[in-house]
């Protein structure tokens, strides 16, 4: 996906409102990949992920709000605070300046653009959640997902600008993950700090790979699903998950 704020905000905004809309009459509907949660547990994360980043943009906040945290909205005000809120932080994202510097929790990457581009994975894999919660699915567009697979892979695995604290055990061999629907793979490999990794763009030569729609990868790196591959595949596949710091 090319980064183009009107379409980040524009894939926020149409996510958060289908959300809306699934939510009607399961907010007691239990979210299998979240333990313990149910829908409306759902929305009030995404309520005060929206007041958090919402607050660091509009501000243009240079360490984390210290402040003002909503408090739990009543069962009755939850969706319509919910949709509120995301509209709020899509305002906030299309009014700024996207290389406006403000705090993030990366350590490679401090302005509003990373807000924008992560905050696109928030709302599409929560979707799915509450969708998943009524018995019912979503495909994520696929150059959405291959973006946010590619983001995922950035700054939600352990490599050298964020290593995993205590290391965590290597990858042990490249692997290669690879989109049916749209033109996106990559092949991840070890790198020189212990229990980091580093990749690039396309599937090298001989390596094992793991092959879904762009959409089912990224659900794969969230623990939403599993995917298959062969044996190899699929054990360096569990040792990237490992990995990871995103749940």
């Amino acid at each position: 996906m090319t980064y183009d704020i009107d379409i980040i905000t524009g894939t926020i905004a149409k996510h958060a409102a289908e959300l809306a809309d699934d939510a009607q009459g399961h907010l007691d509907d239990e979210v299998e990949h979240c333990p313990g949660w149910v829908v409306a547990d759902v929305l009030q994360h995404l309520v005060e992920v929206y007041w958090f980043w919402t607050t660091v943009v509009a501000e243009r906040l240079q360490d984390r709000p210290e402040s003002g945290r909503p408090a739990p909205v009543e069962r009755d005000e939850l969706i319509s605070t919910f949709i509120s809120s995301a509209k709020k932080l899509v305002a906030a994202l299309r009014d700024t300046n996207q290389m406006d510097t403000v705090y993030t929790w990366a350590p490679s990457q401090h302005n509003v653009a990373f807000v924008s581009r992560h905050q696109v994975q928030e709302i599409v894999v929560h979707h799915w959640d509450v969708r998943h919660a009524t018995g019912r699915v979503i495909l994520i567009e696929p150059d959405v997902a291959a973006d946010s697979v590619d983001e995922f892979l950035t700054f939600s695995v352990s490599n050298t600008a964020d290593p995993a604290e205590p290391p965590r055990p290597a990858l042990g061999g490249p692997l290669a993950l690879a989109c049916s629907d749209v033109d996106a793979s990559w092949t991840i490999v070890d790198d020189v700090v212990p229990g980091t990794i580093r990749f690039t763009s396309g599937v090298a030569e001989g390596v094992p790979v793991l092959t879904s729609t762009a959409s089912d990868l990224l659900l794969w790196l969230y623990a939403r699903l599993e995917l298959s591959g062969d044996e190899l595949a699929e054990k360096r596949g569990r040792r990237l998950q490992a990995l990871t710091f995103t749940d």
